[in-house]
């Protein structure tokens, strides 16, 4: 039979995959284009991708043999068809990255030779390791793991196993087979194993991020104040009427008697007033600390901040991939910011620690802060961000409300994890969502600029088959949408082959009677804190 259209613009684009991959054909010529089409199976009333694959390859193969055997100018009509279809489909090119640039944030991405940001017509993401690096657990994980133009049988299992010589099935084999260590007890989903003194994920792994920009240093006093006088925000610490103060830090230290600590962290009193406006309760103020990192906003204020600018909370593997700032490979990675060196005196130039006094009350200020400092006091990273390391922890996107995750250690905290956590760059800890203290800040990110990607949506798409209603002659009745084997809106015509499915030839075939549309398609990395 004579196709229609819509079936007209479908075997054009099979003849012009066959056309272009004549190798997957190269056997056609020996065969009569009858024969051929008759001994290819197609697909029988499915909608299962498999079929119609198989569909694809055999209208291809089948429409190549009329092409070399046949008159070529009976494919006019197919290729007028596919020259509409590829002008209706072409897209805009990608933005140049190279032309888009924010104040006071860094890109974080791939570059070629020449120091230029590589286009989103490659893979311009950062793969590096992830995790904590007490030990030399890393250094099993090859460098070549690490190149974005690694392919391969044994590409996708597991990357310290395949540097041990063991195959994907065996990796595979050994997963699905082996005994599971049930000493500790079961493990939850989305278990996080954390070293025990920089909480950090172990063992190390290869991860990859897309290209982003990063502020180059925590959201200020001053940047949050304008936030809050332009939208008259109220920040969760203002809600509840306190917010947790470190015990030395109270101006009255009477109070400890009568005060609720944190019963996880006894050093951490609940003060009453205290906000990021009065750091340490009534009677502080933060007027001479503008310049300071905003403390006691919780993840939802921070995540309000980001959306006011027009920006997000960074990811947790996109905040360690901007801290380790080009150290990514199981060489040159370093423990802490600086390399490693762990001693106090090369510390305090990079970083805003506790130092070597007792916790919590002796803070001998080696690098010249008892408390917050203001920003871009220290030297920043390789990639020019400051306080990656120290000063304040920094909220991140994701994690359960009830676990929300911080990163980056504090002023706080130790070098060496005597006490608190130890300043690395892994460092990690989770805290409740709602969770305000003097010590807990934010920075934000914003995705690169790419084009608009479009995808056709059909009339009920999202509707799947229908129950009908028979009678006692055996006559169905179905509703007025649209029924399930139609999905795809793709059906071949030769009919010998659909015995059960008949059409009355005056009404259109029900793939006709739906309608489509040209929507945007949704970006599937939108920030959902709020």
């Amino acid at each position: 039979r004579r196709p229609n259209q819509h079936k007209i613009s479908l075997y054009a684009k099979y003849f012009h995959f066959c056309k272009h991959n004549r190798t997957l054909c190269s056997n056609v010529s020996n065969m009569r284009s009858i024969q051929l089409s008759r001994s290819v199976p197609l697909y029988r009333k499915t909608v299962s991708s498999l079929s119609i694959l198989a569909l694809c390859l055999a209208k291809s193969i089948f429409l190549n043999a009329i092409y070399d055997h046949g008159n070529p100018r009976s494919f006019s009509l197919y290729a007028n068809a596919l020259e509409a279809e590829d002008e209706e489909t072409e897209e805009e090119p990608h933005p140049d990255p190279n032309d888009e640039n924010h104040p006071g944030m860094i890109y974080v991405g791939r570059k070629v030779d020449d120091g230029r940001r590589a286009g989103f017509d490659v893979d311009n993401g950062i793969k590096y390791i992830f995790g904590t690096s007490f030990d030399s657990t890393h250094k099993d994980i090859l460098e070549s793991d690490l190149h974005h133009e690694h392919y391969g049988p044994d590409s996708e299992h597991d990357l310290p196993d395949r540097s041990r010589g063991k195959t994907r099935e065996q990796v595979l084999h050994e997963k699905r087979v082996g005994k599971l260590d049930l000493s500790k007890g079961p493990k939850p989903f989305g278990w996080f194993e954390e070293h025990p003194l920089d909480g950090g994920a172990v063992p190390p792994r290869v991860v990859h991020v897309e290209p982003f920009f990063i502020d180059e240093a925590p959201v200020t006093n001053k940047e949050f104040g304008k936030f809050v006088r332009a939208t008259y925000y109220q920040t969760e610490a203002e809600k509840f009427g306190w917010s947790f103060v470190l015990s030395s830090f109270l101006p009255n230290a009477d109070t400890l008697e009568s005060a609720e600590v944190d019963p996880e962290a006894e050093d951490w009193v609940a003060t009453d007033k205290a906000y990021w406006r009065n750091p340490e309760g009534p009677g502080t103020s933060y007027k001479y600390r503008e310049n300071h990192p905003v403390v006691h906003v919780s993840h939802r204020d921070a995540a309000e901040y980001c959306k006011w600018v027009g920006k997000r909370l960074p990811g947790e593997r996109e905040w360690e991939a901007a801290a380790r700032a080009g150290h990514f490979g199981p060489n040159n990675r370093t423990l802490y910011i600086w390399g490693e060196d762990n001693s106090t005196e090369v510390a305090k130039k990079y970083a805003n620690l506790w130092g070597e006094g007792a916790f919590p009350w002796e803070n001998h200020a080696e690098d010249g802060w008892r408390a917050t400092s203001p920003v871009k006091t220290f030297l920043p990273n390789a990639y020019g961000l400051y306080d990656m390391t120290g000063n304040v922890w920094e909220w991140m996107r994701g994690g359960k409300h009830k676990s929300r995750i911080v990163r980056g250690g504090s002023y706080v905290d130790s070098l060496d994890g005597s006490f608190n956590h130890a300043a690395t760059l892994g460092a990690r800890a989770r805290l409740h969502g709602t969770t305000t203290t003097g010590n807990v800040g934010f920075r934000c990110v914003k995705a690169p600029k790419r084009r608009m990607e479009h995808h056709y949506v059909y009339e009920n798409e999202n509707i799947g088959p229908q129950l009908a209603l028979e009678d006692a002659n055996g006559n169905r009745r179905y509703s007025n949408q649209q029924q399930g084997e139609h999905f795809f809106g793709v059906d071949d015509d030769d009919d010998e082959f659909d015995e059960d499915v008949t059409h009355d030839p005056t009404k259109p075939r029900p793939d006709e009677k739906r309608g489509r549309k040209k929507v945007i398609k949704p970006r599937t990395r939108a920030s959902d804190e709020l």
